[in-house]
């Protein structure tokens, strides 16, 4: 039955695990303790700390932490480069250090939520950096603005061109000619017969007698 100290370490190691970005696994035989502390400082950069690990407690904390299948590349010396950052940054670094220290083993790795091999973490520090890559995109962007710029210039300029040609095609008006007025028309007067008045019709009948 493991000792209390040891499921504590298992458990200490499998959160440890669990909460870096990746996890890259090397073989460390051969390296001077000199060596081993230059190959730490490289990783510290690229925000990856490497620790050495004892192989028992590493298999049970690797499937503690659903790692089972980077628990079957630990062989021999082992140590353990937990990567607080970018996964190619710290891959880029471990291999430049593999190039400098042929002793230096790397043997696997674990990101992304998939174990990957040797030759995949090579393949990782072949890409650009996170950096790198933001960097490029953010290049990218300016120039698409830049295009998308200048598309709605020239589309602004063929509008004002449009507007211009058609002023010219359509009629030019009078300025100075009035505007024709309208007249009212009075009604007509009515014709209304008039009877004669008191005094006339009393003459006429004095004047007949």
């Amino acid at each position: 039955m493991p000792s209390e100290a040891k499921v504590e370490r298992v458990r200490g190691l499998s959160e440890r695990l669990s909460a870096a970005d990746a996890a890259l696994l090397t073989d460390y035989r051969g390296l001077t303790v000199q060596e081993a502390d230059e190959l730490r400082t490289a990783l510290a950069g690229a925000d990856t700390r490497f620790s050495v690990v004892k192989n028992s407690l590493t298999r049970l904390a690797m499937k503690e932490a659903g790692m089972e299948g980077l628990a079957e590349l630990i062989d021999g010396p082992s140590a353990i480069a937990f990567v607080h950052g970018d996964p190619v940054a710290a891959a880029k670094a471990l291999v430049d250090a593999a190039r400098r220290y042929p002793v230096l083993e790397v043997r696997g790795g674990f990101a992304e939520g998939r174990v990957l091999t040797a030759e995949e973490i090579r393949e990782y520090a072949a890409l650009e950096s996170r950096e790198a890559m933001l960097a490029t995109i953010a290049g990218l962007g300016k120039m698409q603005m830049a295009r998308t710029a200048l598309a709605l210039q020239a589309l602004q300029v063929k509008f004002v061109r449009l507007m211009q040609a058609l002023r010219e095609e359509l009629p030019e008006q009078d300025a100075g000619e009035p505007a024709p007025e309208q007249t009212e028309t009075e009604p007509e007067p009515t014709e209304t017969e008039t009877e004669p008045a008191p005094d006339e019709a009393g003459s006429e009948q004095e004047g007949g007698t």
